[in-house]
């Protein structure tokens, strides 16, 4: 007792908060997203799984499950390649390097809020004689044929949102990438080098499978953010089905529809989605833990 009992009292308060304010509220939101309480006086009965195979047959649940794959899709990809590449850069050794850092990890200090705010102006739609942000820059520059609706627009508005999610994310994502870089050891590169490999194959056969753990982590880390965004969409758009995400529906239906089994619901599916990420991961890392 005199081993494990000072170790459990320390930790028995952050125990208790987690089991209380994360999985009990966890079981909380299935509990009411199994009734039918769909509005806020009811205390509602049990009914299953109905509303999770009812909200399928709603056409707006689909637009935002869309929207939220090709935002998940465009941001992830966005953040990865972008941030590999500024490690990349970083790693061979680039002049002001601790100002560069500073200079891309900076936008991640910042709330999405805040990052919508400016993106709201910098992606203005406006064009012509009304054209702001981004678009009045290339009307400047003589490049008129690249202004664009950005999020308004109807078909890869969702894509355009998640240009400041990668703006804001990509120096996170360089930061692991560097790691992962001054982890590998110098002497497997010149091994290779002596071996008569050229600097892209030391690259694709020494160091970017090394990258693997990194790249995974990197991966989790930017897909639960993407599934459950939010305030990037509502300081960005508003309320608008044109940009549409389970996270938004979700509120509309709980504050506005005061609909709290829909809520429920669509909460549950974005707890799903991410677990899907999560979970994985977790029972890799363990098994990597277990082996060594």
């Amino acid at each position: 007792m005199r081993r494990w009992l000072p170790g459990l009292l320390l930790v028995s308060p952050s125990i208790v908060a987690i089991a209380v304010f994360v999985y009990g509220l966890l079981g909380w939101n299935f509990k009411v997203a199994m009734s039918d309480r769909h509005d806020e006086i009811s205390q509602g009965s049990f009914v299953g799984l109905e509303n999770f195979t009812g909200i399928w047959d709603q056409e707006r649940w689909g637009i935002s499950v869309r929207h939220a794959i090709v935002f998940t899709v465009v941001f992830v990809g966005g953040a990865l390649v972008l941030g590999w590449f500024l490690a990349f850069l970083m790693e061979k050794g680039i002049r002001g390097e601790g100002g560069f850092r500073a200079i891309y990890l900076f936008p991640m200090a910042i709330s999405f809020i805040a990052t919508g705010v400016v993106w709201r102006w910098l992606m203005n739609s406006g064009t012509g004689e009304q054209a702001v942000g981004l678009n009045s820059l290339f009307s400047h520059l003589g490049l008129d044929f690249l202004q664009w609706q950005w999020f308004r627009d109807p078909d890869w508005g969702m894509a355009a949102m998640a240009v400041p999610a990668i703006w804001q994310m990509s120096g996170y994502v360089m930061a692991l990438f560097l790691a992962g870089f001054r982890g590998v050891p110098d002497e497997l590169r010149e091994s290779a080098r002596v071996d008569g490999c050229g600097e892209w194959q030391v690259y694709r056969y020494i160091v970017l499978p090394m990258l693997r753990p990194v790249t995974l982590s990197a991966l989790i880390i930017l897909g639960h953010i993407s599934l459950k965004v939010f305030d990037l969409i509502v300081a960005v758009s508003g309320k608008q089905i044109i940009t549409d995400v389970p996270a938004v529906f979700m509120w509309t239906a709980v504050f506005d529809s005061h609909d709290p089994a829909k809520g429920a619901t669509i909460a549950a599916y974005i707890v799903l989605s991410v677990a899907v990420f999560v979970i994985p991961y977790l029972v890799w890392n363990a098994r990597k833990g277990n082996r060594s």
